[in-house]
């Protein structure tokens, strides 16, 4: 099923704003500062053409630990890339949520949408993985949260 859904929302729109993440990630890369954000914008729209199946979670939760990107500088990163590219990914994407939503069989690819409108406004911290990845994340995070709570910690 995720292959199919894949297909059909390549060739139905998630090939455009793929290319869109990957444009932004050009124009970071001519600033060199802009390194950072472009990798982010590269492996997102990598994620933008086939997303069924995968899930952008928190580096934090993935890991259980704090790293460059999710603490005050990713804050940091996530405002300037708001600024300069996120809120205009994030049109481009809700955009093309709504033309989904006009059709029955375009709600899924919709919604897709807008989660990805979602990652468009702060991608720094946030890495993707396949679902499975993600709930056994969850998961262990939810374990170890019960734990500590049981401890009084």
């Amino acid at each position: 099923m995720r292959a199919i859904g894949n297909f059909l929302w390549f060739i139905l729109g998630g090939f455009l704003m793929g290319l869109a993440w990957w444009l932004v990630g050009v124009l970071a890369l001519l600033t060199i500062v802009g390194i950072p954000w472009a990798r982010a914008a590269f492996v997102i729209g990598q994620f933008s053409f086939l997303p069924f199946g995968k899930e952008a979670i928190s580096r934090r939760e993935l890991h259980q630990a704090d790293d460059i990107g999710t603490g005050a500088l990713g804050l940091i990163g996530n405002v300037i890339w708001f600024v300069c590219a996120g809120v205009w990914l994030a049109i481009g994407h809700v955009a093309s949520a709504i033309a989904c939503f006009i059709t029955i069989i375009g709600i899924p690819f919709a919604l897709q949408h807008l989660k990805l409108a979602g990652l468009a406004l702060a991608p720094i911290g946030k890495t993707i993985v396949t679902c499975e990845v993600a709930a056994a994340a969850r998961a262990a995070n939810a374990t170890a949260t019960a734990a500590a709570l049981r401890n009084g910690n």
